[in-house]
């Protein structure tokens, strides 16, 4: 690391983190269908697309600012997840993991197809919201505020949600109606509902990473098949439906990234899958997954 400012390596380590923060989101979303449904909800990265252009039309034909969009973009999406789980997914519940893949890479190409079609590929970008411009000098690097913000938002939202599924009487209904749903169902419980409400809520998730990232990148109907590879992965060596083990991953292979385009910049595409291929070698389950 001979010749590398301090200041142009934690400008490095705070992309790597902004990156890790959307890894985070986007695997905890992941992390919750899947250990709650069993479905690998591979349009993620599509729901995550639709999130950043619904605060980018929201903003060009309602005016709708971005502390709104932070609320109405999830919320939006979200009920296009009720909808899909409603009519679509439901009836894979019982079958193999693949049907659930396949339907959803479907779904994934299609919603990629339509947003190509009206939008073309070459992206649009969003403002930078007023109260969140500028930066701060801390001597030993400039800190955007914005891109604070983005780990900022991203770690609350983690916590928020790890706690909510693990450590709630929601979480533990929720859990129960994935793992025994007839005898929930024989205590009073409405299981179908909390089915419906987890998948909305997951991909609301998404939606939420996609606003984030609208004034960082630029908007386009690629934008999520980008991502969801690299996010997969996170997913698989943080252990499959691990809440925890989602966050934690993200974030640390976040910085792990970032650190990679220092020391060696031709190893960063790649660096995350390295570390998949060897943990899963070592530990199949993943890092925080469940032996089997």
């Amino acid at each position: 690391m001979e010749g590398i400012s301090s200041q142009a390596l934690f400008a490095q380590l705070l992309l790597g983190l902004i990156n890790g923060s959307f890894y985070a989101l986007l695997s905890l979303g992941l992390a919750v269908i899947f250990g709650l449904l069993n479905i690998i909800n591979f349009a993620h990265g599509a729901l995550y697309m639709v999130g950043a252009f619904a605060a980018l039309l929201g903003l060009k034909w309602f005016g709708l600012n971005y502390w709104l969009a932070l609320l109405a973009a999830p919320l939006l999406v979200g009920l296009l997840g009720v909808a899909l789980e409603r009519t679509m997914l439901r009836r894979l519940y019982r079958l193999d993991h693949l049907y659930g893949l396949l339907l959803t890479f479907g779904l994934a190409l299609m919603g990629e197809g339509v947003f190509r079609y009206f939008f073309g590929i070459s992206g649009e970008s969003y403002p930078v919201p007023d109260q969140l411009q500028g930066g701060l000098n801390l001597g030993f690097m400039f800190l955007p505020l914005y891109r604070g913000w983005v780990v900022l938002a991203s770690a609350l939202v983690c916590a928020a949600a790890w706690y909510l599924v693990e450590r709630t009487s929601l979480g533990a209904r929720l859990r129960a109606s994935t793992e025994r749903p007839e005898l929930t169902q024989a205590l009073g419980i409405n299981v179908p509902v909390l089915v419906t409400t987890t998948y909305g809520v997951g991909v609301a998730l998404a939606a939420f990473a996609g606003v984030l990232a609208a004034p960082i990148v630029q908007v386009n109907p690629v934008m999520g098949s980008n991502l969801i590879i690299v996010v997969f992965a996170v997913v698989v060596i943080g252990g499959m439906g691990s809440i925890l083990g989602s966050i934690v991953t993200g974030l640390g292979l976040g910085l792990v990234e970032g650190l990679a385009k220092v020391v060696y910049p031709e190893a960063s595409a790649v660096v995350i899958f390295l570390i998949m291929a060897v943990v899963l070698l070592v530990r199949p389950a993943g890092l925080f997954g469940k032996q089997t």
